[in-house]
């Protein structure tokens, strides 16, 4: 009688930034992988992006494409491990030949909040003072805020949310404006001080949720991820991320959208803005969940049809001279 040696179970190996707010993401879907799955091992592997390296530059002034995803990329197809965990904001919309997004985890908050110094406690973003200095490293955000509150004072802030904070609690800045689901994933969300609604700050593609990146014909790990899939989030990021694919806009634009799901209809309203606020396009449209991906396009298109592909060639032009 032939014995059948049966094979020992894989070991996943996950990849994923060094940072603390990554670190904190990337155990959350190890721990969730491993309660569905108690029988196979998954490690935590970490590596540094070029966007964890350059801490003194404007993100635009880097570029965009794969700042904080490329080194895990190289990392997958070299076979060095398996998936990596990504926030969705960070991971471009055109991946890698060999590469997919295999699933979207359910998303937390993904509006931008205020942080403020102690001395503005009893402010609003609406009530800081003529003059206030914010901090923020993105366009997206600087555009709209620049549209509503030209009479603040903005300046770039770098490094990660540890260093962020001290810096604003330093009195380098009067407030800052952060993604509240890193504050929350933190166990820091006492320091959102307010919530911007959505009239305010229309929040990043992809923003809140993440996203996990593995090898296209991985089909092990592709069944394996699904344990782990949210589909009403996967439904809104596809509708983002389609529209910013279509607009041809990367992470470091200034394209803001916000998307919400009623039974089986999903709205996206989505904004592209100039760097100074001055010119602005907006719009939304409302179409079944399950056709996402074409809704987000045919917002694409018309926000062109109102100026937003003169608006982003104008920011590309000005990234591209260094200014």
């Amino acid at each position: 009688m032939t014995s059948v040696v049966s094979s020992p179970p894989r070991t996943i190996r996950i990849g994923s930034r060094k940072s603390q707010l990554a670190l904190v993401q990337t155990y959350w879907v190890q721990e969730q992988l491993q309660k569905s799955y108690p029988n196979i091992t998954f490690e935590v592997h970490t590596m540094s992006t070029q966007g964890d390296k350059i801490l003194d530059v404007a993100l635009a002034k880097i570029g965009d494409k794969g700042l904080f995803t490329k080194e895990l990329e190289l990392g997958m197809l070299n076979q060095e491990i398996d998936f990596a965990v990504h926030s969705l904001k960070d991971l471009p919309t055109h991946l890698p030949e060999g590469l997919t997004l295999a699933v979207i985890t359910e998303r937390e908050n993904p509006a931008d909040a205020l942080v403020v110094h102690e001395k503005h406690k009893d402010k609003q973003i609406d009530t800081l003072p003529e003059g206030a200095v914010i901090g923020t490293s993105s366009l997206r955000r600087l555009a709209q805020l620049r549209h509503h509150f030209p009479h603040f004072t903005f300046k770039d802030v770098r490094g990660n949310l540890i260093t962020r904070l001290a810096k604003l609690d330093a009195g380098e800045y009067d407030a800052l404006i952060l993604a509240a689901a890193g504050l929350e994933r933190l166990g820091m969300g006492d320091r959102v001080h307010q919530v911007l609604p959505k009239e305010i700050s229309l929040h990043a593609v992809g923003q809140g949720a993440l996203g996990i990146e593995c090898r296209a014909d991985d089909s092990e790990v592709l069944s394996l991820l699904k344990a782990i899939e949210h589909t009403e989030t996967r439904d809104r990021c596809l509708a983002e991320r389609s529209f910013l694919r279509s607009l041809e806009g990367g992470c470091q634009v200034p394209i803001g959208v916000n998307t919400e799901i009623s039974g089986e209809n999903l709205t996206l309203t989505g904004i592209v803005a100039s760097v100074n606020g001055q010119k602005f396009v907006k719009d939304t449209v409302t179409g079944l969940a399950n056709n996402a991906e074409a809704l987000g396009q045919e917002l694409a298109e018309l926000l062109r049809q109102q100026g937003a592909q003169e608006i982003l060639e104008e920011i590309f032009a000005v990234i591209q001279r260094g200014s």
